[in-house]
């Protein structure tokens, strides 16, 4: 990755024309070809950019550039559509490379696997005396989180989310229509669980019988989650 801090104006042309004045900014020259141009503001987002693949080309200024104070063109050229970014750069001030190696990527703490398997372990958050019969337990319309036994011999089906919205609690019906067919299962009631529900779903899931449960996921991993406690 190539970093430059430079004073530069910035032209696109394409299916879009757009001008970016003479002003100092960071441009970013990424191993996979692509440019980015930055301010120091705007947070995370380029203020124009060119993705792969592409070309880019370092060219002397032509004579009105060169009159103007510009010490070299950056031409980035997309190889499929033809747009075309050129970068006019009049100083630089910063001109540094790096190798960063293979990124890992990004790994999510919190997802709703995560979510499931804590509360595979701890159903005691749904209701006492709870057992797991089965995570991801097979049907033929998908696989419901969790079902449990209660231990007055009735089964539970747990929807489990992240941000829970009425498209869960609709899969949740779902599953509870199929499931209460079986007379191993049944009765079978329903609880959906997230770490937050919105006021939507929870009046349909309260309209279909179903039990809502607002899960503290920094609680679930053993960690205090900053909400003040009575106890």
């Amino acid at each position: 990755m190539r970093l430059v801090i430079a004073r530069c104006s910035v032209d696109y042309t394409g299916r879009l024309n757009a001008h970016l004045p003479l002003a100092t900014r960071l441009l970013v020259h990424k191993g996979d070809g692509s440019l980015l141009v930055h301010s120091d503001g705007g947070s995370y987002k380029p203020l124009n950019w060119m993705s792969p693949p592409c070309r880019l080309d370092v060219e002397e200024p032509d004579a009105e550039s060169g009159a103007a104070g510009v010490v070299e063109h950056w031409r980035v050229t997309h190889a499929k559509t033809g747009d075309a970014l050129l970068v006019r750069i009049y100083e630089v001030l910063h001109d540094s490379q790096h190798d960063l190696g293979i990124d890992p990527g990004l790994q999510k703490d919190g997802v709703e696997a995560d979510l499931q398997r804590l509360l595979a372990e701890q159903v005691g958050i749904i209701g006492d005396g709870l057992t797991l019969v089965r995570r991801e337990y097979p049907t033929a319309i998908g696989p419901v989180d969790l079902l449990l036994r209660d231990p007055a011999g009735g089964t539970i089906a747990v929807e489990v989310k992240r941000r829970g919205d009425i498209d869960g609690v609709e899969q949740l019906t779902r599953y509870l229509e199929l499931l209460g067919r079986d007379p191993h299962l049944s009765p079978v009631t329903g609880v959906f669980a997230a770490q937050e529900i919105k006021p939507q779903a929870k009046v349909l899931a309260a309209d279909r019988g179903i039990r809502c449960v607002t899960l503290d996921y920094e609680d679930m991993k053993g960690t205090e989650s900053g909400i003040p406690r009575l106890f």
